[in-house]
C-alpha cells in the first residue's frame, strides 16, 4: 500500500508540473496550453492500469518468458536503427510509432534485461565468482545491448542500464577485485566514447563551465540554475514561473524539477525527494524479502534502475553532472518512461505480494 501510494502522489506531482511547465511553450507550438499535460494523462493512465494488471500476473511468469522478452527487447533495438522504422528526433534514431505516439525501445530494453540477467544469475549464481564463467556472460550480454543503444545515440539511457546491470551483478556476489579491473576497462571505453562525439566533448566542457559558452553548450544548465535559484525556499508559487517563458528549452522533460523548485522551492523539492526516498526504501524491503534470488534481484534491479535515474537528472538539473538527456521518473513528461517505471512498479508489487513474513 505504502509502495501503491508513493506512486501515485509521484504520479500527480509530475501530471501538474507537467501541464504547468509546459503550458506556454504548448500554446505557442500547438495553440493549446493542455497539449502535453493531455498525452502525459493518457500515458499516466495506460501505465497505472498496465502497473495494477501487471502486480496481479506472478512474478516467475516473467522468469519462464524471461528470455523471449530478451529477444524481443534485441528485434525492437534493431528495428529501430532501420532508416524508415526508427524515427529520428533531436539527433537520435530512438523511437517506433507514428508521431507523438511512439515507443522508445531502449527504454524497454531495462526492463527487459534487468528479467534475464536476474534468472540466468539465480540459476547460475555459483558461477558468478568465476571471471571465464560468471562475469564475462553476463556483461557480454549487458555491453551488447549497450552497443546496440549507442547505435541510436542514447548515451544516458544505455548508462542506466549498464549501471543497474551492474548492481544486480554486485549483488548476485561478484568479486570486487573484478569489477576494479573491469572498472577501470570501464572509465576507458566511457572516455573514449565522449572523445569520439564532438557533442560530447562540449557537455563535458560546458559542465565545468557553462558560462563559457552561454548561448550555446553551456545555456541549458545556465537557464536551469536561474530557476532553482529564485525560488528560494518557497517558491515563486504554482504556475509562476519565469524560466518557462521560453528561456528553458522543453522544460516538461528532462528539467521538469528545475521549474518545480522555482515554483514550490526547496521545501517542494525536498518533498519529491522524499517521496523517491521512501518509494527507495520499499523497495529495498521487498528485495530483502523476496522468496527466492530471482524476485531478490530483480526488485534490486528495479529499485537500482529508479535510483540512477533520479540521482543523474536531479545532479544535472543542479549543475553536478553534465547534461545526459534522462528523464525524471514519474515526473517528466514522456510515454515509454513514464509506461515502463509504472510497469516495473506492478512488478516490486507483485513480489511484495509473495514476500516472506
Amino acid at each position: 500500500m505504502i509502495l501503491v501510494l508513493v506512486t501515485l502522489s509521484l504520479l500527480t506531482v509530475g501530471m501538474i508540473m507537467v501541464y504547468s511547465a509546459s503550458a506556454i511553450w504548448a500554446s505557442y507550438k500547438f495553440h493549446d496550453s493542455f497539449f502535453f499535460a493531455k498525452r502525459q494523462l493518457l500515458f499516466a493512465g495506460v501505465g497505472v492500469v498496465g502497473m495494477f494488471v501487471v502486480s496481479n500476473i506472478d512474478y516467475w511468469f516473467f522468469r519462464t518468458h524471461a528470455k523471449k522478452i530478451l529477444i524481443a527487447c534485441f528485434i525492437l533495438l534493431v528495428l529501430v536503427l532501420v532508416p524508415g522504422v526508427g524515427l529520428v528526433r533531436g539527433g537520435a534514431r530512438s523511437w517506433i510509432g507514428i508521431g507523438a505516439f511512439s515507443i522508445q525501445p531502449s527504454e524497454f530494453m531495462k526492463l527487459g534485461m534487468m528479467v534475464f540477467l536476474s534468472k540466468y544469475l539465480a540459476d547460475n549464481q555459483k558461477n558468478i565468482t568465476s571471471f571465464k564463467k560468471g562475469l564475462v556472460p553476463t556483461l557480454g550480454l549487458v555491453f551488447l545491448a549497450f552497443g546496440l543503444i549507442m547505435l541510436q545515440p542514447d548515451l544516458g539511457t544505455g548508462t542506466v542500464m549498464v549501471g543497474t546491470c551492474v548492481i544486480i551483478i554486485f549483488v548476485a556476489g561478484a568479486r570486487i577485485s573484478h569489477f576494479m579491473g573491469l572498472g577501470i576497462v570501464g572509465v576507458a571505453g566511457f572516455v573514449g566514447l565522449i572523445a569520439s562525439a564532438p557533442y560530447r566533448i562540449k557537455r563535458i566542457t560546458s559542465f565545468l563551465d557553462p558560462w563559457s559558452d552561454p548561448l550555446g553548450t553551456g545555456f541549458q544548465i545556465i537557464q536551469s540554475l536561474y530557476a532553482i535559484g529564485p525560488g528560494g525556499l518557497f517558491g515563486l508559487g504554482l504556475g509562476q514561473s519565469r524560466q518557462k517563458f521560453m528561456y528553458l528549452p522543453e522544460p516538461q522533460t528532462d528539467f521538469i524539477f528545475a521549474i518545480l523548485s522555482e515554483e514550490l522551492g526547496f521545501i517542494g523539492g525536498t518533498f519529491v525527494i522524499l517521496l523517491f526516498s521512501l518509494l527507495l526504501w520499499r523497495g529495498i524491503r521487498i528485495a530483502l524479502s523476496a522468496p527466492d534470488l530471482f524476485g531478490t534481484f530483480l526488485a534490486v534491479g528495479i529499485v537500482s534502475m529508479i535510483a540512477i535515474q533520479v540521482m543523474i537528472n536531479i545532479g544535472v538539473v543542479i549543475g553536478l553532472m553534465p547534461v545526459t538527456g534522462i528523464t525524471l521518473p514519474f515526473l517528466s513528461y514522456g510515454g515509454s518512461s513514464l509506461t515502463l517505471m509504472l510497469l516495473a512498479v506492478g512488478v516490486l508489487l507483485n513480489i511484495s505480494r509473495h514476500a516472506r513474513t
